[in-house]
C-alpha cells in the first residue's frame, strides 16, 4: 500500500506537467514509532518560500519545479531538521524517501508558508494512534471549532466525561473531583475551593490552551492519586510568524434579559478585583464598610476581551526563543430562579421549602506568558508563568416556609419567612513552571519540570439577613434570631502553597541496525509535591432582641437602617457573638518510579511500570465542634504497578490494554470537624476519613480510516475498596458528612467514539465544501455496597442507610455527546463554518439516603448548541453563538418512591433553568 503510494504520485507528476519541468516526491518516516509514516513535517526547496507538509500516509511532493541542483529542509517540531541535496531533471520525478529521528527540542527556525500544528485536530488524532499508551485531547482547532469557552466545558467533548452543572466539577467514567487530577504541563494545580481537590476548570479559558489531555489509564511518572482521570492543560507556545491579536465579545443570558432589575451585593466591583476588608469592631452591624442591602447593577450584558502576541527572537544558527503572552478579561451575568428544598424526611415532610431567586456575576482575569528556549539541537527549557483571578458574585433571595420559623401572632404557628444572602468568591492564582528536555546522545535523554503555585481564596464579605413575620398581629416583619447563621458577616480565608519537581532520565537499549530504531527505552525518575493550605474564618452573627425591632415588607431592604446605631443596641437586649475556625495541613509526596518499554515485534509494545510513594498527609483544626483542637495524620507506603500493551493490527488499527492500582485521598476539609453552613443544607467534616484503594483496567480498539477521522471501542472497568461518599447523618438536623461507606465499590462499561468527514466537495482553486460529524458515547455499569456497621466501627456514628447497596455518586449510567460541522471556503482566506453540538447526560446520584430517605437524584439534561464563525480575510473573524438551545430545567429529587413502604412518591428538592446564551464576537489578527 505505500509503494503504491508513492507509484500514484510519481505517476500523478509525470503525466501532469509539461516535459521542461521536473518534480520531487518522496515519504517520511518516524524512527520514534517504528517507521510509521510522519504526517505534518514541513517539507521545503531552501532558498525559498516554495513549502509542503507530507500527509497522513508521510507523503509529500513539488511538482513544476524547474531543473537544477536544490537543497531540500525537512523539519518537524522536536526532530531533527534534515537538509538534502538534490538535481532535479526535466521529465523525471526524483524520490527522496527520509527517516526523522527525535531530538530534545525543536530546532532551526525554518520560515515557510506552512507550519506543524500540533493542536489541530488531525495532528492529535496522529500522536493518539502512535502511543503505546491511552491517549484522547482535544486541541485550540476543536475548541473554537465547538465555541468552546473554558476547559471544563472542553473535556466534557471527550467520551465519558460530564460537567456538574453550576461548577466546573467533573465526572469521569461515573468517578467525581476526588478520583481526578488536574495537571499544568504535567505538574499539580491547586484547588480553588476547600470543598474540592482539584481547581475548578471552567476558570480556565482556552485562550492560554494548546491542548488538553486526557488520561483515563494511570502510567508510573504521574501523580498517582488518581481513579478517574488526569486531566492536564497544556499551555500555549508561540509557533509560526509573529503575530499580535484582539478579540472581543458581547452576549447575554435570556433569564437575565427577562428581569426587570438586576441585583448584587454591595462592595465588590464589576471587574473582580475589591475584596474589602473586616472593620475595627467588627461586632457592630452598623460598622461595616459595606451595605447590608443588595445594590441593582446596570452591568447585564456578558462580555469578554483578549490581548495575544507572539514572536520568535533567533540567537546564533541553533538558538531561539518563541515567546508568547496573553491577557484577556470575561464578564457573564446568570438569573436562576425555582425551588431550593432541604431537611425532608421519609414521609415526605418538607422542613425548608423555599422559591429561590439568584442574580450571579462572574469574571475571569488571566494573564500568561511562556518562553521556548530552544538551547541548540539538544537541548531546550520552557517557562511558563500564569496570573489567574476568578470571581463569583451571587446574591440570592429566598421566600417560604421552614419548620423553625416562629413568626406571626402566639401560637398561630406562622412558619414562613425571607432569606437573603450576598457571597462575594474570589481565587487569585499564581503559577510558575520551568521544564527542561535534554537529548545527550541516541541513548541518553532527560527531562525535568520544577514549579511552584500560590493559591488565595477568599470570602471577604458574606452577609445573610433572614425575616419573619412580627409577633404584633400587624403585616410587618421582625429579624428571625434563633441560630448565628440567620443575621451574619462572614470571612474565609483560604491560602495553599506547592512545590513540585519531576525529573526522569531515559535510556534506549537494543538497538535494531536494520530498522536503525531502538526496541527498548528504560526511565528511572522522581515525581513529588509538598503542599501547605492554611484556612480560617470568622463568623460574627448579630441577635437584635425578638420583636424589638419591627418594620415594613419595603424594611427587608432597608437593613442598614435597622441594624444601625438608632435601632441596635447591645445595652438594651441586643447581642452578638462570634465563631472563629481554622485548619492547617500539609500534603507531602515523595515517588520515585520506573518504567520499561519494549517493543517486542514490529506489532507488539509493552510498557511496564512501578511507582513507589511516600505519602504524609495532616492536618491539625480548631472550630465550634473541638474548640480545644484536634489533629488527623495518615502516611502509607504505597507500591503501585501499571501495565499497559498495544498490538497494531495494521496500519489503520490498533489494540489496547492498561491495568493499574492507584489511591485516593480524603480532602483536608473532608477531615475536619468544622460545620460549614448554606441556607438550606449544612456539612460536617469525619477525621476518620481514609484512602481508597482503585484498580482499573481498560482495553480497546482503535481505527483510523482517514486524516482526521477515527472509529475508536474501549471496555473498562474499576474495583475501589473503601469506597468515599457523601451521606446524610443520622439526625434531625439532616446534616451531610462522609465516610467509607461500604467494603467495594465496582465500575464497568464501554465507550464509543467516531469522528467522520461525511463528504468533502473540491471547488475552484483547491477550495473546498466538507461536512463533518463527531460523536462519542459511554454506558456505565456501577455499583457499591453499604455497610452501616462498617460505618459505625470506623467513625462511632451511625448511618442507618435506606439501602444496601447504590450506584456511584455523580455517575450517569449513559453519557453521549455529539457534533456537526459544515466548512465552506470562498478564497484561500475567506470561509464560513458551522457547528451543532449536542450533549446529554442521564439521571445520577447526588447524596445517600439514611433512615429510610430516599437518595438524592439529579435529573437527566440534554443540551444543544450552534456555533458559526467566519474568516472574512486572512486577519478578521466574526463569531455568532447561541447556547443552551433547549433550556432544559435543572432538577434534583428526593427519590423516595423506591423506598421499601414509602407511601410518598418522589419529592422535588431544587429546580431551575439556566436560560439560553447569545453572543457575537470578533478577532483581528494585526
Amino acid at each position: 500500500m505505500k509503494q503504491l503510494l508513492i507509484a500514484l504520485v510519481f505517476l500523478t507528476t509525470a503525466l501532469s506537467y509539461a516535459q521542461d519541468k521536473g518534480s520531487i516526491v518522496g515519504k517520511l518516516t518516524d524512527k520514534e514509532y517504528n517507521n510509521e509514516p510522519l504526517a505534518f513535517a514541513n517539507i521545503l526547496i531552501k532558498g525559498t518560500t516554495n513549502g509542503t507538509t507530507s500527509d497522513m500516509d508521510g507523503v509529500y511532493a513539488f511538482t513544476d519545479v524547474t531543473p537544477g541542483t536544490y537543497i531540500i529542509i525537512y523539519s518537524f517540531v522536536g526532530y531533527q531538521t534534515q537538509e538534502v541535496p538534490v538535481e532535479v531533471t526535466a521529465g523525471n520525478a526524483t524520490q527522496i524517501d527520509i527517516t526523522m529521528s527525535a531530538s530534545a527540542a525543536a530546532l532551526d527556525e525554518v520560515v515557510i508558508q506552512t507550519t506543524t500544528r500540533k493542536e489541530s485536530e488531525s495532528a492529535l488524532l496522529l500522536g493518539q494512534k502512535k502511543a503505546v499508551s491511552f491517549q484522547a485531547s482535544i486541541g485550540a482547532d476543536e475548541l473554537s471549532r465547538k465555541g468552546v469557552s473554558d476547559v471544563a466545558t472542553a473535556v466534557t467533548k471527550v467520551s465519558g466525561i460530564s460537567k456538574q452543572e453550576g461548577s466546573g466539577s467533573i465526572f469521569v467514567r461515573g468517578l467525581g473531583d476526588r478520583y481526578n487530577i488536574t495537571t499544568l504541563n504535567g505538574l499539580p494545580l491547586p484547588s480553588n475551593n476547600p470543598s474540592n481537590k482539584n481547581i475548578i476548570l471552567d476558570i480556565f479559558t482556552t485562550d492560554i490552551v494548546q491542548y488538553v489531555g486526557i488520561s483515563k489509564t494511570f502510567e508510573s511518572q504521574n501523580y498517582a492519586d488518581f481513579g478517574g482521570a488526569n486531566i492536564d492543560i497544556r499551555s500555549k507556545r508561540f509557533s509560526g510568524s509573529p503575530f499580535v491579536s484582539f478579540a472581543a465579545g458581547l452576549g447575554a443570558n435570556s433569564n437575565v434579559l427577562k428581569v426587570d432589575d438586576f441585583y448584587l451585593q454591595d462592595g465588590p466591583n464589576y471587574w473582580g478585583f475589591a475584596t474589602g476588608s473586616k472593620p475595627n469592631d467588627p461586632l457592630l452591624p452598623y460598622d461595616y464598610g459595606t451595605s447590608w442591602d443588595r445594590q441593582e447593577s446596570k452591568n447585564t450584558l456578558n462580555n469578554n476581551y483578549s490581548l495575544s502576541g507572539g514572536k520568535k527572537f533567533g540567537f546564533g544558527e541553533k538558538s531561539s526563543i518563541g515567546a508568547f503572552i496573553t491577557a484577556s478579561f470575561d464578564a457573564e451575568n446568570k438569573f436562576l430562579e425555582g425551588y431550593d428544598r432541604g431537611n425532608i424526611t421519609a414521609q415526605g415532610t418538607i422542613n425548608s421549602d423555599f422559591y429561590k431567586r439568584a442574580y450571579i456575576h462572574n469574571t475571569n482575569t488571566t494573564v500568561m506568558g511562556s518562553a521556548d528556549y530552544n538551547i541548540n539541537n539538544n537541548h531546550s527549557i520552557l517557562f511558563t508563568s500564569m496570573f489567574l483571578n476568578s470571581t463569583s458574585q451571587d446574591y440570592s433571595e429566598y421566600e417560604g416556609t421552614n419548620q423553625n420559623f416562629d413568626g406571626g401572632a402566639p401560637g398561630a404557628g406562622d412558619i414562613s419567612g425571607y432569606i437573603k444572602r450576598g457571597t462575594f468568591d474570589k481565587t487569585a492564582l499564581f503559577v510558575n513552571q520551568v521544564l527542561g528536555e535534554h537529548q545527550f546522545n541516541d541513548k541518553w535523554e532527560a527531562n525535568w519540570a520544577i514549579g511552584f503555585s500560590s493559591m488565595n481564596n477568599v470570602i471577604p464579605d458574606r452577609m445573610q439577613n433572614t425575616f419573619v413575620p412580627a409577633r404584633d398581629d400587624s403585616s410587618n416583619y421582625t429579624f428571625f434570631t434563633d441560630s448565628s447563621i440567620h443575621n451574619h458577616r462572614y470571612y474565609q480565608n483560604l491560602d495553599e502553597k506547592e512545590f513540585s519537581a519531576n525529573a526522569a532520565v531515559t535510556y534506549n537499549f537494543n538497538k535494531d541496525e536494520a530498522e536503525d530504531l531502538f526496541k527498548g527505552k528504560a526511565t528511572l525518575g522522581y515525581s513529588g509535591k509538598m503542599k501547605d493550605i492554611e484556612f480560617d474564618s470568622q463568623q460574627y452573627a448579630f441577635f437584635p432582641e425578638a420583636n424589638s425591632i419591627t418594620f415594613s415588607e419595603d424594611g427587608i431592604h432597608n437593613v442598614d437602617e435597622y441594624l444601625g446605631p438608632n435601632y441596635f443596641n447591645p445595652n438594651q437586649g441586643d447581642s452578638t457573638s462570634e465563631i472563629n475556625q481554622l485548619y492547617n495541613g500539609n500534603l507531602d509526596v515523595h515517588s520515585v518510579f520506573a518504567n520499561l518499554q519494549y517493543q517486542f515485534s514490529e506489532k507488539f509494545s509493552v510498557i511496564a511500570g512501578l511507582r513507589v510513594e511516600q505519602l504524609d498527609q495532616s492536618v491539625y483544626y480548631i472550630s465550634l465542634l473541638e474548640p480545644n483542637g484536634d489533629s488527623s495524620e495518615y502516611s502509607p507506603l504505597n507500591f503501585l504497578p501499571s501495565l499497559i500493551a498495544k498490538y497494531t493490527l495494521n496500519d489503520k488499527q490498533n489494540l489496547k490494554f492498561a491495568a493499574s492500582k492507584t489511591y485516593t485521598l480524603p480532602q483536608f476539609k473532608e477531615k475536619v470537624r468544622i460545620l460549614f453552613q448554606d441556607v438550606t443544607q449544612d456539612y460536617i467534616g469525619n477525621p476518620t476519613l481514609y484512602a481508597s484503594t482503585n484498580y482499573n483496567v481498560d482495553l480497546g480498539w482503535e481505527f483510523y480510516p482517514d486524516s482526521g477521522e477515527l472509529l475508536s471501542l474501549t471496555a473498562f472497568g474499576k474495583l475501589i475498596q473503601n469506597p468515599i461518599n457523601e451521606m446524610f447523618t443520622n439526625s434531625s438536623a439532616g446534616n451531610i458528612t462522609y465516610a467509607n461507606t461500604g467494603e467495594q465499590a465496582v465500575a464497568a462499561g464501554v465507550e464509543l467514539e467516531v469522528r467522520k468527514d461525511l463528504f468533502e466537495m473540491e471547488k475552484e482553486n483547491d477550495l473546498t465544501n466538507k461536512l463533518s460529524f463527531g460523536v462519542n458515547g459511554s454506558y456505565i455499569y456501577h455499583n457499591q455496597d453499604l455497610d452501616k456497621d462498617k460505618v459505625y466501627e470506623e467513625n462511632g456514628f451511625g448511618a442507618n442507610f435506606t439501602f444496601d447497596e447504590a450506584k456511584l455518586a455523580g455517575a450517569s449510567d449513559f453519557l453521549a455527546n455529539a457534533d456537526v460541522t459544515y466548512l465552506t471556503e470562498f478564497s484561500e482566506h475567506s470561509n464560513l463554518s458551522a457547528t451543532l453540538a449536542y450533549a446529554y447526560f442521564s439521571d445520577k446520584l447526588a447524596v445517600l439516603g439514611t433512615q429510610n430517605k430516599g437518595n438524592m437524584i439529579d435529573k437527566s439534561i440534554n443540551n444543544l448548541d450552534f456555533i458559526l464563525k467566519s474568516n472574512l480575510t486572512g486577519n478578521l473573524q466574526l463569531g455568532l453563538a447561541f447556547k443552551n438551545i433547549l433550556d432544559p430545567t435543572f432538577e434534583r429529587i428526593q427519590e423516595q418512591s423506591k423506598v421499601e413502604g414509602s407511601t410518598s412518591g418522589d419529592i422535588l428538592v431544587s429546580s431551575y433553568k439556566a436560560g439560553s446564551e447569545f453572543s457575537l464576537s470578533l478577532k483581528y489578527i494585526f
